[in-house]
């Protein structure tokens, strides 16, 4: 169903020939025009509640993705590097190659908060994988395109274990399963500076301690104890 406005419709079909995607027949156009409108610009009809339904689909992308090329992955690992994958800063650098701020419909309130870029435009993007998705109730039309950026930023990530966010991937996996968020301590606890075990960190969920880890960095020491515990929850499930 094409849009009454010929003018959006073009443009529009002018991001989606950015896309490698096969039978544009069955995209939903209406869907897609939602899903590239900011809330500033129709407090009604804006790309909330498609983002709402693209956070589970970016997720379930990714998760196919993974399982297919790396199906020997421990799922701690699969977690870790899908919170990278699906996370504001990378959605936003995908948005912005296929310069999705430039079909974006936002006030000029909101366009000049340059803050809230990087979320309007990962927003916008996880807003229009919901729009393709519901076109067809598949992923036929998202996979094609995304798969490329996954598997490229995933290989990067594998090879380089620092880039692993496991905090990130402990706070998805206690805010799903226990509506909780971790909480994390850290003490100096090394005496030399750099070294690896300078700072040793705590992570609990309430008050219950679920592990430590320690690093020549407090990030590193909180990194370490996220994996530790992340990897406790998991295995023992």
């Amino acid at each position: 169903m094409n849009l009454v406005y010929p003018a959006r419709q073009k443009e529009l079909e002018k991001l989606v020939e950015k896309l490698p995607i096969s039978h544009k027949d069955s995209i939903k156009w209406h869907l897609v025009d939602l899903a590239l409108t900011h809330s500033s610009a129709s407090a009604k009809a804006n790309y909330e509640q498609l983002e709402f339904v693209g956070d589970a689909v970016v997720r379930l992308a990714a998760s196919e993705l993974l399982f297919e090329i790396y199906p020997d992955c421990p799922v701690g690992e699969f977690a870790a590097i899908r919170s990278i994958l699906v996370s504001d800063r990378i959605l936003s650098k995908i948005a912005e190659s296929y310069g999705f701020d430039r079909y974006l419909i936002v006030a000029s309130s909101a366009a000049s908060d340059k803050t809230g870029a990087e979320s309007r435009l990962a927003d916008a993007l996880e807003a229009l994988l919901a729009a393709l998705y519901l076109s067809t109730h598949t992923l036929e039309l998202i996979r094609p395109w995304l798969d490329f950026h996954f598997q490229r930023l995933a290989t990067e990530i594998r090879s380089d274990p620092a880039r692993q966010n496991y905090k990130a991937a402990l706070q998805e996996l206690t805010q799903g399963k226990y509506k909780i968020l971790p909480k994390y301590s850290v003490k100096e606890t090394g005496t030399v500076q750099g070294g690896e075990d300078r700072f040793t960190a705590e992570v609990r969920l309430q008050e219950e301690l679920l592990a430590e880890g320690k690093g020549r960095s407090i990030k590193a020491a909180e990194q370490a104890a996220a994996q530790a515990a992340f990897n406790k929850l998991v295995n023992s499930q």
